[in-house]
């Protein structure tokens, strides 16, 4: 898996360099550094394991699905990550948002499955960092292949 180049426009856009680092957190099961970064004060709307919507509305239900999903995946021994093909953001002194269109890839044995995801995320200043203050992704297409 060879992560892929991304043009510099893109690179350049606030916000880029946290978004590939969460789906990078994600790949590797980076529960620690996930949190850091996100604080989900409105809770998330992800893409459950079934392809459809696991709504997470406070902090224990934050940590409680993605250790889950982190030790579901464990277990399959699963491959995944992310390829971003679109990337948007905008951002003030405060606050700032970005819209991500991503491809998540996932393989077990032969397996191997495309889901291509578009994903809304609302940035916060904390301090002097920024965080993610609300995450919201939704499934726009599945690809499937036995290889």
């Amino acid at each position: 898996m060879d992560a892929p180049d991304y043009p510099q426009e893109m690179l350049k856009k606030p916000f880029f360099d946290l978004t590939l680092e969460m789906l990078n957190c994600v790949r590797d099961h980076n529960f620690d550094r996930l949190s850091q970064i996100c604080d989900d004060d409105y809770g998330i709307v992800d893409i459950n394991t079934e392809g459809g919507s696991e709504i997470i509305r406070d902090r224990a239900g934050w940590e409680k699905w993605f250790s889950g999903l982190f030790k579901k995946l464990d277990q399959m021994q699963a491959e995944t990550w992310s390829e971003i093909t679109n990337y948007e953001a905008e951002k003030t002194s405060e606050m700032g948002y970005s819209v991500v269109d991503f491809d998540q890839m996932f393989i077990v044995g032969e397996k191997r499955m495309r889901f291509s995801v578009i994903a809304t995320i609302i940035w916060k200043k904390v301090g002097e960092e920024w965080k993610e203050a609300r995450y919201h992704s939704s499934l726009i297409k599945v690809e499937e292949s036995n290889d």
